[in-house]
């Protein structure tokens, strides 16, 4: 039903990451596997970290919450998108674009906020050991958590409540490959100004803060491990600080560059591109970011594969006798 030059009650148009020429199919292929492969990454550390006692800790404990984030926050766009491109359909449900905005900005707000609190865990961890078990007790971790979830929910359900009350003009398309706050302005029919002011301020409490916690905990890591380390140990702290830094770094920017900007400067085919970098990619390197180079989750996986395998060595065993 059309009023004026108003849209009521119809659904929303994605235009896609993808057209459907013989590179974008490839690239859809690329996209699908990196989607396969992040789930499966996810979801065998957060198995390891409940099967293996040793990883009962809070850093590990807060690893398990982060990977649960980054398995559901995926899952949240590029499920539909391949579904849109396979089928070519590009619609989505006024209800579908509300649901998928209000989850997207959970996930990303306390993945946002887990993140900085991951960081705050390891200065406790590095920089006093003596008093890290009384100081990362399991209460303040469920804190932790809990203050993430609650405070990326409520800021969700608020953004998510205002900009669906609003008018949207013309046909409703969002060129971009999921709804999100960013891409719905342009299509508000009267002024947001005012209302990208407060988009502005959630980005600085949600995202910038976190950011400034990680890179100023991480330089009194290093500046510890420097006064107190050999030329090895150090070598060790720069490579991982350096990884974590890059993957936070890589998160962070490309969030703070989409919610941080008024819609008039914002260019729908790079917004697209940075998205994948939020959506896609930091969820894909995570899981293996923070296993790979870490060589308790390593040292489970391997007890892992040995008791699979000798399970497997005595079923085959028993079967043959």
């Amino acid at each position: 039903m059309k009023t004026g030059n108003q849209t009521v009650g119809t659904d929303f148009i994605l235009l896609g990451l993808f057209q459907y020429g013989p590179m974008d199919s490839f690239l859809f292929v690329v996209i699908a596997i990196l989607f396969l492969v992040a789930l499966m990454g996810n979801i065998r550390l957060i198995l390891l970290i409940q099967l293996d006692t040793r990883l009962h800790s809070p850093m590990y404990f807060l690893l398990s919450q982060l990977s649960f984030i980054d398995m559901m926050y995926i899952s949240t766009t590029v499920p539909k998108m391949a579904i849109n491109f396979l089928s070519n359909n590009k619609t989505i449900t006024f209800l579908g674009c509300k649901i998928q905005t209000f989850l997207f900005l959970v996930l990303g707000g306390t993945e946002a906020l887990l993140l900085g609190f991951m960081s705050c865990d390891r200065y406790v961890a590095i920089c006093h050991p003596l008093r890290y078990p009384l100081l990362m007790s399991k209460k303040l971790c469920w804190f932790m958590v809990t203050c993430a979830w609650t405070s990326s929910s409520l800021n969700s359900l608020i953004h998510t409540a205002h900009i669906f009350q609003l008018h949207f003009c013309g046909y409703r398309v969002i060129n971009h490959f999921f709804c999100e706050i960013p891409t719905l302005v342009p299509l508000v029919c009267q002024d947001t100004s005012q209302y990208e002011y407060t988009v502005l301020l959630s980005g600085i409490i949600i995202l910038l803060l976190p950011f400034m916690a990680i890179l100023t905990s991480y330089a009194y890591v290093l500046t510890v491990v420097f006064r107190k380390s050999s030329g090895k140990g150090q070598t060790k702290a720069i490579s991982t600080c350096s990884s974590h830094l890059t993957v936070a770094s890589l998160f962070y920017v490309t969030t703070l560059s989409t919610y941080t900007r008024p819609h008039t400067l914002h260019s729908p085919e790079e917004d697209k591109v940075v998205a994948v970098f939020y959506t896609i990619i930091t969820p894909l390197l995570n899981p293996f970011i923070y296993s790979l180079r870490n060589k308790e989750v390593m040292g489970a996986m391997r007890r892992l594969w040995n008791h699979v395998h000798l399970y497997r060595n005595m079923t085959v065993g028993n079967f043959t006798d």
